[in-house]
Order: C-alpha cells, then structure tokens, then sequence
C-alpha cells in the first residue's frame, strides 16, 4: 500500500483561546486535486497555512510522503517543504514582466526552457514580455499558477484565487486551472467558500465547519450521501421538511418516500425524521392533491426557481420549467419524484406530525 503524499492526523491550533482547527485529519494521494470548502471564519485557510509551514500546531501531525514536516515539537519551515503557493491576491511583482515572475528563483541555466514550457501551459505564450498590469485578472491568476509551478513543488496551495474574479470566470477559470495542474502532474489543494468552484475543481472536497472537517469526500457523495447534517444544508440546494418513519417507507405532508434511504447518524428506532428535499426532488403538478404558495422565485432562463410554502408552513425549493411561470402567492400543486432519500433525526423539541 502506497503512503498518501501530504497526510494530516489530528491537527489542532489555536489563536490565543480560540480554536480555529480541531483534530482535523485527511490524506491526499500523489497527482490528487482536493479541496477546503465552508463558510468564512471556519478555519479553512488557517489549515492551508498550518500545511505550508506558516502556522505551528497545538496537537497532532503533518507528514510529507511519510515524513513528519510539522509536529508540537518541530517545524520544517515552509521554503523547505517542496511546495508552491498561490495567494488570493496574487503577489506577482509588479516590476518584473511576465517571463522574469514565473522564472523568478530558479536557477539560470535552465530558466528559459522551463519557462517557455509553463508560460505554453497556461496558455501565456506571447505574453512574457508584458507586466502584470497590461493583464487582466485571468491572466494575472495563470501567471500566478506558472510561478508556484516552476520548481516543480510535490504539493501546490491555492488561497481563494479566484476571489476577486468576476464571477461568471470563477468556475470556468477554476476548470481551466484543474487541467493544467492535470497535465503537470501536480498535487494541489484549494480553498474557497464558493462550491461551484470546489466542484470544478477538485476530486475531492473537504468540508470545513468551525474548525472540523465534517466530511473529506468525493462532490457526488457529498451531495448525495452527507455524513452530517451541516454538509447537507451547506452543500447544494435545498430545504428540510418533516417526515415519519413507517414500514412503508418515510411519510410526509407531500407523500410518500421509498427507495434508497440514506439516514447518516439516525438511530433504528427514531420515528420522527428531517428529511431534505433537493429543488429537482420537488416537481409541479397541477393534479397533485398537495398544494403549495409560491413566496419567491428566480428566473434562471430554460427553469424558474421557486421557494414555496406548504400548508404545515415548512417551506420547499422547487426547478420548474420556465414556461410555468406563476405570480407570487400563487397556490400550485407539488409531488415528489426521488429515488434516493436523505434525511437525519429530527431536531431536538420537533414534536408536530408530517
């Protein structure tokens, strides 16, 4: 069994009082793309910088192809660690053309070569003789990618690069980055609070909640199959609804569930379940007996949208082809159509029935 190139096991640390990272463990396989996905404020960043040597942990390990690089006891500093970063900003010279920052550091004699080879990569050939302010954004943030990959690091770090791009260019971006870090053979790691950018990018996601890794996963399981319920309500679209458990499967004031039930965490004997309902779980149908008021809605050209409100008061995301497009505090009928069930116990005082 091969050793993971980059392995984290138990990583704590602290800001004066306040932690910020808690027993926070994963292991990253050589040529892997991964990814620290949550909310501002969770400690995400914090973890990148622990990898790269900047921050010292309180408890646990860091290892490097099996190597311990940073322990309570010890530290290898970060310009020994054999890895590139890319910061939220960028940090090119601004001095320097193109060519000169993505060459900068390396030895003479093999500067020119390796650099024509990453300024062809990143799709900059022509562009070395130009600064960083006659580039746009997207050009800057290649630049930046160029320079953190020309010593050839084992493990690159990216810092919310896409940040202070528009977002229509932040997912595209991010899966033209993905491809070159592909084609180079290189292990990366992101982080972002923006999934649409964690699921362009990355083979595996982990999701970061106050300090602790909720779940260290593909996207698909993280969508389908959420180990806790913040993974559920954070990653995707959706809404909870109440539902009980009986032989039939699991009821609910829209109808029925059956077919695969994923229940992380919910105990044999729980009857009273939230179940989460994806917007493509939610279908309008004006025959169903169900009936719901549209609150709000979101034109989204070929679908709509809606947040709708059940007769309980809960309330549900529906897509809906466009074409059905219906005033605001309109009553519409709504079914369910899934196959796959998630649904975790209910939370503590839930006591109505579905």
């Amino acid at each position: 069994m091969s050793i993971p190139l980059l392995q984290l096991a138990g990583l704590t640390h602290r800001y004066g009082a306040r932690p910020v990272v808690r027993d926070a463990s994963f292991d990253l396989a050589a040529g892997r793309i991964a990814c620290l996905l949550g909310p501002s404020g969770c400690g995400k960043t914090t973890l990148l910088r622990l990898i790269a040597g900047f921050e010292s942990p309180e408890a646990g390990t860091i290892a490097l192809e099996g190597a311990v690089i940073s322990s309570p006891d010890a530290v290898v500093a970060p310009e020994h660690r054999h890895m590139g970063m890319v910061f939220q900003d960028f940090a090119l010279f601004p001095h320097l053309d193109v060519a000169a920052n993505v060459g900068f550091g390396l030895a003479p004699s093999a500067r020119a070569v390796r650099v024509a080879e990453l300024l062809e990569l990143t799709g900059l050939a022509g562009l070395g003789q130009r600064y960083p302010h006659q580039l746009s954004g997207g050009q800057q943030q290649r630049v930046a990618l160029a320079r953190a990959l020309a010593p050839r690091p084992q493990l690159v770090l990216l810092d919310e690069p896409f940040s202070s791009l528009d977002v229509d260019l932040r997912e595209r971006l991010a899966g033209e980055v993905r491809q070159i870090l592909l084609r180079e053979g290189t292990t990366a790691i992101l982080v972002t609070h923006d999934q649409h950018e964690a699921f362009a990018f990355a083979d595996t996601i982990g999701v970061v909640n106050e300090g602790r890794i909720e779940q260290w996963a593909t996207p698909y399981d993280l969508y389908h199959r959420p180990a806790t319920r913040f993974v559920a309500d954070f990653i995707g679209e959706g809404a909870f609804v109440t539902g009980r458990r009986t032989p039939a499967g699991i009821e609910t004031e829209l109808g029925l569930l059956t077919g695969e039930m994923h229940l992380p965490r919910s105990p044999s004997d729980a009857k009273l379940l939230d179940v989460l309902l994806r917007p493509d779980d939610v279908i309008h149908d004006d025959a169903a007996p169900c009936k719901a008021v549209v609150l709000s809605k979101a034109f989204r050209g070929a679908e709509i949208l809606y947040l709708l409100r059940l007769a309980s008061g809960a309330t549900v995301t529906a897509l809906v082809p466009s074409h059905h497009d219906h005033p605001i505090g309109t009553p519409i009928g709504v079914r369910l159509d899934t196959a796959h069930v998630i649904a975790f116990p209910a939370e503590a005082g839930r006591t109505a029935s579905p």
